[in-house]
């Protein structure tokens, strides 16, 4: 059973602390000690609510984002993955770094005994994580993390989207699938809902962040660190 659910932040790590210090911004957070043998590791703290966003510095290629989904039994959980599908690529105790059918990458970590979703900032919340999968994968991803998180399928008005999320109040995190229109290469990006997505443009623009363009409901942002996110028209 999946009991929380955190989107990491990858970015290169010659640009970890530029990532760390607008995306503490964009959440109102403070960045926890840093983890990991160079320091690549960080959580978004608050001190209302559990964390639910981290940040990682990787040393090989640009970076993107993933998940990480907590679990009372990583080991159980793990094989319950292979079984739907995903293959492993790192195991240590409490650990499972694994991939799934199509290729994201995601983790099952121990369950820490979050519980306190955060609230809005300022009329945004980062709340999900896009997965983009090539159209020949897309129907097999979608059955995969609606079986691995149990989490039931809210209709979408685009028939390219398909949105698995569980209650609001118990989960801070929510997975969109996006299929591609070509066959390119699994990659995931971070969705930030807003209520006026204008203002927030403006406000992520004065932290250093770039304008890419803008979907029917959405602008493509890059942020300070070179990594791609989108504001979303949604209710945060």
């Amino acid at each position: 059973m999946i009991r929380w659910a955190y989107v990491f932040i990858d970015r290169p790590y010659e640009q970890f602390g530029a990532a760390c210090d607008f995306w503490a911004r964009v959440t109102a957070t403070r960045t926890s000690e840093l983890r990991g043998d160079q320091g690549e590791f960080t959580t978004l703290l608050s001190s209302g609510s559990d964390p639910c966003v981290k940040v990682q510095g990787v040393f090989e290629g640009p970076g993107g984002a993933h998940v990480d989904l907590a679990v009372d039994d990583v080991a159980g959980e793990a094989r319950r993955a292979r079984e739907l599908g995903a293959h492993g690529v790192f195991a240590e105790p409490g650990l499972e770094v694994m991939r799934s059918p199509a290729g994201h990458l995601f983790c099952l970590v121990e369950w820490g005994g979050e519980r306190a979703v955060p609230s809005a900032v300022s009329g945004t919340r980062v709340d999900q994580l896009c997965l983009d999968t090539a159209p020949g994968g897309y129907a097999a991803e979608v059955a995969f993390w609606a079986a691995l998180t149990e989490w039931p399928e809210v209709p979408c008005s685009s028939p390219e989207f398909r949105l698995l999320t569980a209650a609001r109040d118990a989960m801070p995190v929510q997975l969109l699938m996006q299929r591609l229109d070509t066959e390119d290469a699994p990659s995931a990006h971070v969705d930030v809902a807003c209520a006026e997505r204008a203002a927030a443009r403006a406000v992520h623009e004065g932290w250093g962040a770039v304008h890419v363009g803008d979907g029917r409901r959405w602008s493509v942002m890059r942020d300070p660190a070179g990594g791609l996110y989108c504001l979303t028209d949604r209710e945060p």
